[in-house]
């Protein structure tokens, strides 16, 4: 990482070389607070120095045992998030439904048969037949194949728990991943897989106990099964990328499970060729009285099962009616349990021929009836916790129709903000970010006005500056999301930040020569440099200010608080010590006439302050966290405390070479000297910076995308405890931080209706 420590030293020179110009050429005396300042800025740079020095240190692979002891954890954790989501699914009660699988008989689909070993049937209600099944295949490669509703992920997940259920130590661990984020054009499978894995399982992000590249490790080393669920369900022209890429980045004897639909994998099949060594199995339809039998045992004892003998005796008379022929689906059969099994509704309905003329009509019955049923008994069990049915219905509605229109069927709450219009482009989301900061530099004007007793024509001079340094503001984020967008990023991220803070420098020209029309041009080019600098180090430290790919994976560590601490310790005492002693060595030079007066040892103030604001960006540099598991909530909680305390920190180190440039344009009156700016900066530079930091965040954007939508009246105010009820329901799934409908046909009916079902 020797380009790191050149960055660094390089930029202390510079900066010192200019300090040096500035105090021979011009009154030393007016320079002498900005020079103070300048000392500690100088102190900044010093610390990146620890920058450099941990990017060099983590370039190290994970050992054997840290490879060993990822897979154990990640195995407990697995089975404990898939346990706890087959109970929520009903997987296991009263029983999984007994659906035969077996080879596919279409020609020209699977491999060779030696190379994918002996032919294939199992149940799906048998765990061990599972788990023997798959361990006999010659290189554990399965495609599972089937129509909309067959039960393709209930069985790979049914697959998952039996693997685990029956795993030895050393044996590799399934994880499942939803195809649906996958872009082949962008990144080839086994890069947006170890991406993937690690955002879903941030404990593996522990570089301390397990290394820096352990997911990649887990991977080179087959100890990983990934289970890739609903390659339908990327668009048809990535299919076939999606499978060509699979063959040619992962080694062809990985373990690997993948779901298609039929007809959608033979036309990728067709188009790239087969998945190399995989038996492709396909269900059996389900048999009417295993269904019958399941929904027996799922509906308590008493007068309810009348209905299912009234309709089981009407499927004896007529096997072939609509009723038999939709539960051979295992997703109607689910339907028909959550709709009449847990409820007062009764199935003798499904008989009626008259009504369900056809299969489909009893699918659309079902899933008409599927939220109003689960929300109307959750109302009655907690009235005051649960939504109205007609209102969450409107909600979900309207949830299919974005998700339709986004063409995706993960609702990953961190790319909400492409629902609105306000944040949808670069610079439409640049102008919004411009217009909270000028809001909180009007409201900042008007509170320093307030406490500072100053006359009203004054405050409102001040609004005019607001708005300038906002339209100033517009260009960084415009410019840093369409560097993002373009994915030609320049080579290094200290470069990209210095492009894009020096745009915002050259916007801020305007601003500057009207608010300080007689400072000479050399004064203006380097107090404008200064804010260039500051803003380098706040897009250094936070990032481009663009929504990111992907929310920030896990929060900063709990444990090892004593190092931690020590670090923090020695970081804050190493800035305030150089603070001080610049600013000792300024009065020993016989300017401390012009230095901030009175007892405080404004040095260490200083230094402090700047020191803190550096540690806590080192905190969030270095994230750990104690949640196996990432889920959409505890994604938004770590996204959150990040964001927050990344705009915090660069508010403070922001503010500091943001206050020499005020300091160096200001009058040397004792009022604009070293405190003055401080202030000052605190409210409009600080401002600046926090604004900057939020926006290279996900959970800024997703909250202003929330309430925008909320006030709209299409998502409920408090969006996260309306999926985890959804979830809770049975209507939603999760797979790692991502919700999704139950079925795809139950996104696609509600965003089908969504218009008739909104209020």
């Amino acid at each position: 990482m020797h380009w790191r420590w050149t960055v660094t030293w390089a930029l202390c020179a510079v900066v010192t070389c200019g300090l040096l110009s500035i105090w021979v050429r011009w009154n030393p005396d007016r320079f002498s607070a900005a020079a103070a300042l300048l000392g500690t800025v100088i102190a900044l740079f010093g610390t990146l120095s620890l920058w450099a020095w941990r990017a060099g240190a983590r370039r190290k692979h994970s050992s054997g045992g840290q490879v060993a002891d990822a897979a154990e954890v990640l195995a407990r954790t697995v089975r404990r998030q898939w346990e706890e989501e087959a109970v929520l699914r009903q997987l296991y009660d009263p029983a999984p439904l007994p659906v035969v699988w077996s080879d596919c008989t279409r020609p020209g689909i699977c491999d060779h048969r030696p190379l994918v070993g002996t032919s294939v049937v199992c149940r799906a209600d048998d765990p061990r037949e599972l788990a023997a099944a798959f361990g006999g295949l010659a290189r554990r490669r399965l495609a599972l194949l089937g129509p909309a509703g067959s039960g393709k992920t209930t069985f790979a997940v049914l697959l998952m728990l039996a693997l685990l259920r029956t795993r030895a130590t050393g044996d590799p661990v399934p994880v499942l991943c939803s195809l649906s984020s996958f872009d082949p054009a962008r990144e080839s499978a086994a890069g947006w897989l170890r991406r993937r894995i690690a955002a879903d399982y941030p404990a593996l992000a522990d570089t301390e106990h397990y290394g820096v590249g352990v997911v990649e490790d887990l991977l080179t080393e087959h100890r990983l099964i990934p289970v890739l669920d609903g390659l339908d369900e990327l668009p048809e022209r990535s299919r076939a990328a999606a499978l060509a890429s699979l063959n040619d980045t992962l080694p062809s004897d990985t373990p690997l499970v993948l779901t298609c639909r039929t007809d959608a994998y033979v036309r990728a099949v067709a188009a790239s060729g087969v998945l190399t060594g995989a038996a492709v199995l396909e269900p059996a339809p389900v048999r009417t009285g295993d269904a019958l039998v399941l929904l027996r045992l799922a509906t308590p004892p008493g007068p309810r099962q009348r209905g299912w003998d009234v309709l089981a005796e009407h499927l004896d008379r007529r096997p072939g009616a609509p009723a038999a022929r939709a539960l051979t689906s295992p997703l109607m059969v689910a339907l028909a349990r959550s709709v009449y099994a847990d409820h007062d509704n009764d199935p003798a309905e499904l008989a009626d021929e008259r009504r369900f003329l056809a299969p489909a009509d009893i699918e659309h019955h079902l899933l008409d009836a599927l939220v109003p049923t689960l929300y109307g008994r959750a109302r009655r069990q907690s009235p005051a916790r649960s939504w109205e049915p007609r209102r969450a219905l409107a909600h979900l509605a309207h949830l299919a129709a974005g998700m339709h229109t986004q063409g995706t069927h993960d609702l990953a709450w961190w790319q909400l903000y492409r629902w609105t219009p306000a944040l949808a482009g670069p610079w439409r989301r640049a102008l919004t970010w411009a217009s909270v900061l000028c809001a909180g530099l009007v409201l900042a004007a008007s509170l320093c006005g307030f406490v500072g007793n100053a006359p009203l024509p004054d405050v409102l001079r001040w609004y005019p500056q607001s708005v300038l340094e906002a339209l100033a503001f517009l260009p960084v984020p415009a410019i840093g999301s369409l560097i993002v967008l373009s994915g030609r990023g320049l080579p290094r991220k200290s470069v990209v930040a210095a492009a894009v803070a020096l745009s915002g420098g050259l916007t801020i020209v305007p601003s500057a020569w009207f608010y300080y029309p007689d400072a000479s041009l050399p004064l203006l080019v380097g107090a404008i440099g200064f804010y260039v600098f500051s803003l380098w180090l706040v897009l250094l430290g936070a990032g481009l200010p663009s929504p990111p790919r992907m929310p920030s994976r896990s929060r900063p560590a709990r444990e090892r608080r004593r190092r931690q601490l020590m670090r923090a310790l020695a970081l804050v005492a190493g800035v305030a010590a150089i603070s001080e002693a610049v600013f000792a060595g300024y009065a020993i030079a016989g300017y401390g006439a012009v230095l901030p007066s009175g007892t405080v040892p404004w040095g260490l103030a200083i230094g402090v302050t700047a020191g803190i604001g550096l540690a806590a960006l080192d905190w969030v540099r270095d994230p750990s966290t104690a949640d196996d598991v990432a889920t959409a909530a505890s994604s938004v909680r770590t996204d959150r405390l990040i964001s927050l305390i990344g705009a915090a920190a660069c508010a403070v180190v922001f503010n500091l070479p943001d206050g020499v440039m005020r300091a160096v344009l200001a009058s040397s009156d004792p009022l604009h000297t070293t405190t003055y700016a401080a202030v000052v900066g605190l409210f409009h530079g600080g401002l600046i910076a926090a604004v900057l930091a939020l926006a290279a965040h996900s959970w800024p954007h997703y909250t202003i995308a929330r309430l925008l939508l909320a006030a709209r009246g299409q998502l409920p105010w408090r969006l996260q405890p309306f999926l985890a009820e959804a979830h809770r329901l049975g209507i939603l799934r999760r797979v790692g931080p991502v919700y999704q409908f139950r079925h795809a046909r139950l996104q696609h009916h509600l965003a089908t209706h969504a218009h008739g079902l909104r209020s």
